[in-house]
């Protein structure tokens, strides 16, 4: 991979690298012919991931991860002697058996020789997370090891910095640090802040405050390295080693030693199997199956102190989900949130990773208070585009999803859905999953009408319009079922709303229903609906027609106020029980609007008024 731009362009001094203003400046044209210097030097280098990549996958999945991580350390140790010759990076903290092969090695060096001319802070984080793209997937997965742009990470600490985070004398700990973004990140904040005083001084500050916890050795290897090179000049001017920051361990079994200031980071997703003994000790924040990110936010208020803050990336899930109940609970009670980043990422931003995200900073033993809500546009993985708008409040039962808005002009309707205290429950309704799971009963479905078949029920047949159309056009969407015995579990034999389980922020609308008229199931004897399907049914004696629940579910108003709600691409039954509705006894007037079959927007209106919003 060819060098293509003048070294004498690319080359700025070592402070510059490193974000310290050096004196002087450069001219205009300079300062233009650098900043296209390293616009072509990141797409040369975003090629030479791809050719990585490729490599990778020609490797047997068993070597992967070893050959992963010995071509990034070559490909670092390459960077170092650039970067700072003479200081060889320290010992790994695994050795990987075996070795690369020549076109490898040659690959790698060429690499780190490449991201040399990057500014250092930027070239360490490329170089981690190399580390993570060459991973298999699934390994990646298993790991949570996804990649955090620096715009993210700029912006997580920057929330940290308005939290009252004071990089002269914080303690900072990542509990779960991967390729150490948020360490690198962290280190060059602690640096500036103590800019001026002896090099030893600073070094030994920074070993002293600055600690990440990695379960992967080869990721903390790699973030160790990378630190290294970051403070390779002040252990050059002082004649020291770099202390270790990185620890290698399984943060779930850590017990808190020390509490830090600020506790930072991506922690990892997914579902986790818990010890009997891990599950007693993080009971207080799980609600059903456990998953890493609650367990690793439950940690992490173990591991702060009084006062001090939590700086999360985390999915948007958590404001809502039904299996972050107890968490959201525990947040209120010990570390109530200060502000919160949604995050409106170009595609291409984060690999591989599907949900959408948001920044949160929490307060450990603050006071539950209306917090801060931004919007961060991020266009590329170095900048983003920060808007801010207006605060939100938690609800009365800190377990119900929080209401935060999604866009501005949210903030105005969230006001207004507080003050509604009616539920689908209180209208005398249930939410539960259609029954059918198909693929576990293909021999039982049927392609044409016969006796004793009934009707079944895909998510087609709620057409986006809010109609109910008997249909199974879809490949595999047989209309017919056969019961046996023991089935009768499966039929529906009351007339019920249905909503679609599964649509994108993208769509046009979020919530599309239907009501299934009770004539329909009449004329089968019952119905089969497919678990694609959420059903809203009465409980016993409804206070309002199947007919309104629809009409409001179909609403604009509804509709982005459950977008308030939801963090996923699922329409939870949990989620559609906790939107904010007006009592039932207010509900006359949209009874009438759709008894006389009146148009959407009538319906809207007449809404829209019950909410106290204007028409």
């Amino acid at each position: 991979m060819a060098i293509t731009t003048k070294p004498s362009v690319l080359t700025p001094r070592r402070d510059e690298r490193q974000g310290v203003k050096a004196s002087g400046g450069r001219t205009k044209k300079a300062t233009v012919d650098i900043a296209l210097a390293l616009d072509t030097k990141r797409a040369e280098l975003a090629r030479a991931r791809i050719m990585a990549r490729a490599w990778s996958e020609t490797i047997a999945e068993t070597r992967r991860t070893g050959q992963a991580a010995l071509f990034v350390r070559a490909a670092m140790e390459a960077f170092a002697n650039c970067v700072a010759p003479g200081r060889p990076l320290g010992t790994p903290f695994v050795v990987v058996r075996g070795k690369l092969d020549a076109a490898a090695r040659q690959l790698a060096g060429s690499i780190g020789r490449e991201v040399a001319f990057l500014p250092v802070l930027e070239g360490c984080h490329f170089l981690t997370s190399l580390y993570t793209t060459l991973l298999p997937g699934k390994e990646r997965s298993a790991l949570g090891a996804f990649y955090t742009p620096p715009a993210l990470t700029q912006r997580l600490l920057d929330l940290a910095t308005e939290g009252g985070v004071d990089w002269s004398t914080a303690r900072v700990l990542d509990p779960a640090s991967g390729g150490g973004a948020f360490l690198l990140e962290a280190a060059a904040r602690m640096r500036r802040a103590l800019e001026g005083s002896e090099p030893a001084f600073i070094l030994a500050q920074l070993g002293t405050r600055l600690t990440g916890f990695e379960l992967d050795p080869h990721a903390a290897g790699l973030s160790q390295a990378a630190l290294e090179v970051l403070l390779a000049d002040l252990c050059a001017a002082s004649g020291r080693a770099a202390p270790t920051f990185v620890k290698v361990c399984d943060t779930l079994e850590a017990t808190p030693a020390e509490l830090y200031d600020l506790v930072v980071g991506n922690p990892p997703y997914g579902r986790v199997t818990l010890t009997v003994a891990q599950r007693s000790r993080y009971a207080r924040s799980l609600y059903g199956h456990a998953n890493l990110y609650g367990v690793f936010t439950d940690i992490a208020l173990r591991w702060t102190r009084p006062g001090g803050v939590i700086a999360y990336l985390t999915p948007t899930s958590v404001l809502g989900g039904h299996y972050y109940t107890a968490l959201r609970q525990l947040l209120a009670a010990e570390a109530p949130p200060e502000a919160i980043d949604f995050v409106h990422a170009r595609r291409g931003v984060f690999e591989d990773v599907l949900q959408e995200t948001l920044l949160a900073l929490y307060r450990k033993g603050g006071a539950r208070a209306r917090f801060q809500v931004h919007y961060l546009n991020v266009d590329n993985e170095r900048e983003a585009r920060l808007t801010k708008n207006g605060k939100v409040a938690l609800p009365a039962d800190a377990g119900a999803p929080w209401l935060a808005p999604r866009e501005p002009g949210h903030v105005g309707l969230i006001k207004a859905a507080e003050s509604m205290a009616g539920r689908l429950s209180d209208w005398g309704y249930t939410v539960s999953t259609g029954p059918l799971v198909w693929n576990r009963f293909k021999p039982q479905m049927r392609s044409r009408a016969a006796r004793g078949l009934h009707p079944l029920i895909w998510a087609e047949a709620v057409t986006a319009d809010g109609r109910f159309l008997f249909r199974a056009d879809k490949r595999n969407h047989a209309p017919y079922f056969k019961t046996e015995a023991g089935d009768d579990w499966l039929v529906v034999d009351r007339g019920c709303v249905l909503v679609q389980r599964t649509t994108a922020k993208e769509q046009q609308r979020r919530l599309i229903a239907a009501e299934l008229p009770q004539t329909f199931i009449d004329t089968y004897g019952g119905v089969i609906v497919e678990n694609h399907l959420n059903m809203v049914r009465a409980s016993g004696a409804s206070k309002v027609t199947p007919g309104a629940v629809a009409a409001v579910l179909n609403s604009d108003v509804v509709d982005q106020i459950f977008r308030c709600i939801s963090g996923s691409v699922a329409v939870s039954a949990f989620e559609l029980e906790a939107i904010p509705l007006p009592p039932a006894s207010a509900m006359a007037p949209i009874e009438r609007l759709v008894a006389k079959g009146n148009s959407r927007a009538a319906i809207e209106k007449a809404l829209r008024s019950l909410y106290g919003l204007k028409a």
